[in-house]
């Protein structure tokens, strides 16, 4: 059972906006010698088209009053002379953000996923040019185990999704295959994890039909992996009760180990292209849900955000409070906004 609820309690810090607004940017926070630094990536600039998709970056300095834009993102070889890439995905280790992937639009809508990874240190504000994802892929999610591995878990590779679970160890720079995803494979999923726990939930699947073209449909699926003290590589899957039975695409995601949680913000229940229209043809819209899921019990709550936004890669938690960076409000409105979504509660 889920229990609702409605947030947000006390006034939280209010940060500035971001240069210009910008939506399907990979987000991440850093902390480095007591300062936390909020990062964003690559993206999709207000226009919403193929001119739009972007490899601007910018660095908020938490407690200045405006952000910096920083070097662009680098790509390791243009594909097709493009640069910019939506769908890119990022965390965090000590100094570091890290940056994977994402994907190139061309004029003809054709779309190339990018192999690149790379790590960009906040005190140096630098660039450098990581091992490669063996097998490349974008919409995926990124999560942190041990400071050490990053799992890049389900996502899309070129023509269709993969069910790996790709590990990239930050300490020898190179690359391994984790247990698969048991689920679907999926695009645009969220996921979070607390420990050696974690949770990733929905995303958009590929139907294959007898006389028609393949089709897109949402996923309403929750799995839980548990990962081995001993070997990073062996996870435990198992399936875990849906909180709504409605699956929500791109949401934004993060654990909270005070709360020992996965929350789970916005997103959209109209899969969509990178525009906001579905692929049904209808104009997609955020939702205001919030979805918690307690590590310890096993359950989730339900409850309800400030603002109804979509178009996520991350969420971010900073002095008891979540927020997302960017992303798009009703009406597919790519916004500048860093919005307060919730207070975090034990």
């Amino acid at each position: 059972m889920a229990a609702s609820f409605t947030c947000l309690a006390n006034p939280p810090i209010s940060l500035p906006s971001l240069p210009e607004p910008i939506t399907n940017n990979a987000i991440t926070i850093v902390n480095s010698e007591n300062r936390n630094y909020l990062l964003s990536f690559n993206g999709l600039l207000k226009g919403k088209d193929h001119k739009s998709v972007s490899n601007k970056a910018f660095m908020l300095r938490v407690g200045d009053k405006s952000w910096q834009g920083i070097n662009n993102v680098p790509i390791h070889q243009p594909i097709n002379g493009l640069t910019g890439r939506l769908a890119s995905v990022a965390t965090s280790i000590k100094d570091n953000a890290y940056i994977f992937g994402g994907y190139t639009v061309a004029k003809d809508h054709s779309e190339v996923s990018v192999p690149d990874v790379y790590s960009f240190n906040v005190k140096t504000q630098k660039y450098t040019l990581l091992a490669p994802m063996p097998v490349p892929v974008d919409d995926s999610i990124a999560l942190t185990y041990q400071d050490r591995f990053i799992y890049l878990v389900s996502g899309w590779h070129n023509d269709g999704n993969v069910n790996l679970v790709q590990i990239y160890d930050t300490k020898t720079n190179t690359w391994q295959q984790a247990s698969p995803f048991p689920g679907k494979p999926v695009f645009g999923q969220a996921g979070a994890i607390v420990n050696n726990k974690m949770l990733i939930c929905d995303g958009v699947r590929v139907d294959v039909h007898l006389d028609k073209r393949r089709s897109y449909a949402a996923e309403p699926a929750c799995y839980l992996g548990s990962i081995s003290l001993k070997q990073p590589n062996k996870i435990n899957w198992h399936k875990v009760a849906h909180p709504t039975g409605v699956a929500r695409y791109r949401m934004a995601a993060t654990g909270v180990y005070s709360a020992n949680s996965a929350y789970f913000i916005g997103g959209s229940d109209n899969p969509y292209n990178y525009s906001g229209i579905g692929y049904n043809g209808a104009p997609s819209e955020p939702d205001s849900k919030i979805w918690k899921f307690d590590f310890n019990s096993n359950k989730w709550q339900l409850l309800t955000s400030a603002t109804a936004t979509m178009d996520h890669r991350s969420l971010i938690e900073l002095n008891n409070t979540l927020y997302t960076v960017g992303g798009m409000l009703k009406a597919q409105e790519v916004t500048d906004k860093v919005i307060a979504q919730t207070t975090i509660t034990p």
